[in-house]
């Protein structure tokens, strides 16, 4: 098993120049390095969970491993994964090759990480979306980062423990027993501080007063009753985006004409919000008349 040793200060999380990472989203990130734990990350869509392994990893100087998961992914192709049927199509061609096996195993993400010759970060991307049981069939290979390859024989050990981060977001629960072998996060939707600090560093030139309407709209909007999808921080960035982009000003941002906020489809994804919206904005148009 590989070593227990605790990160020196380099090795820790500060945080970088294109990533807002509050105190308490750092603190997770360094007892995770700490504990030499699996950091689950969990938070609305578009709060920056997939990025944070981005930006730990070139914070921290390591190399980064990525395993996007789907509904059909399963645990063993993180793995390695056995090609059985191009060994058979070479054995019908008579190729040599199809004597030794290993060159039909294919090496996973999580195999890849562990015969990385220095540590790298290793990001499962959205292990909700897979089968209940795929967190459990990491268990072991988590737990003591070694696994079997039983077509060849061979047990493949980490040569130096992985930073591993996983995210989710939540559309299903995931098993107690693999639950307890992580250390947790829960990024909260950002305050308007916040938020003002990551449109600081992707549009620093932004005007004082087009960012103010933007957030009074931006945050009305999530507050309105009944949203089937709140708008998420990367929506609010590309929206501000088209914003700068046409020269919107702060004033008619603020004296939307319309039942929506201009360009209202960087904002909502449905046409259920969009109807809900134009509702509540005829009942506030007859209340204000009565």
């Amino acid at each position: 098993m590989t070593s227990a040793a605790v990160p020196s200060p380099s090795e820790r999380f500060t945080g970088t120049e294109r990533y807002v990472a509050t105190a308490d989203l750092k603190l997770a990130v360094n007892a995770a390095l700490t504990l030499q734990r699996p950091l689950l990350i969990k938070g609305e869509p578009g709060t920056g969970k997939t990025m944070l392994a981005e930006e730990v990893a070139a914070a921290l100087g390591r190399p980064l491993l990525q395993w996007h998961i789907k509904s059909t992914t399963k645990a063993h192709q993180g793995l390695y994964e056995y090609d059985a049927v191009s060994r058979l199509r070479d054995s019908q061609l008579g190729d040599e090759k199809v004597r030794d096996i290993s060159n039909y195993i294919v090496k996973g993400t999580l195999w890849q990480a562990f015969e990385a010759d220095e540590p790298v970060v290793m990001l499962i991307d959205e292990i909700d979306k897979a089968d209940i049981e795929f967190p459990n069939d990491l268990l072991r290979e988590l737990d003591r980062m070694e696994f079997h390859v039983y077509e060849t024989r061979q047990t493949v050990q980490a040569k130096h423990r992985p930073l591993i981060i996983i995210t989710s977001n939540n559309e299903k629960d995931l098993p107690d027993a693999f639950l307890r072998r992580c250390f947790f996060h829960y990024i909260s939707f950002p305050e308007r501080s916040t938020m003002q600090e990551i449109v600081a560093v992707h549009y620093p030139s932004i005007k004082e007063d087009v960012l103010r309407a933007a957030l009074d709209t931006f945050f009305a909007l999530r507050e309105a009753p009944g949203l089937k999808k709140k708008p998420s921080t990367s929506e609010f960035l590309d929206w501000l985006r088209l914003l700068l982009n046409e020269a919107v000003s702060a004033k008619d941002i603020s004296s939307t004409t319309g039942d929506l906020p201009l360009m209202a489809g960087a904002l909502l994804k449905n046409e259920q919000d969009i109807t809900l919206l134009q509702r509540l904005a005829a009942m506030t148009r007859v209340g204000q008349r009565r």
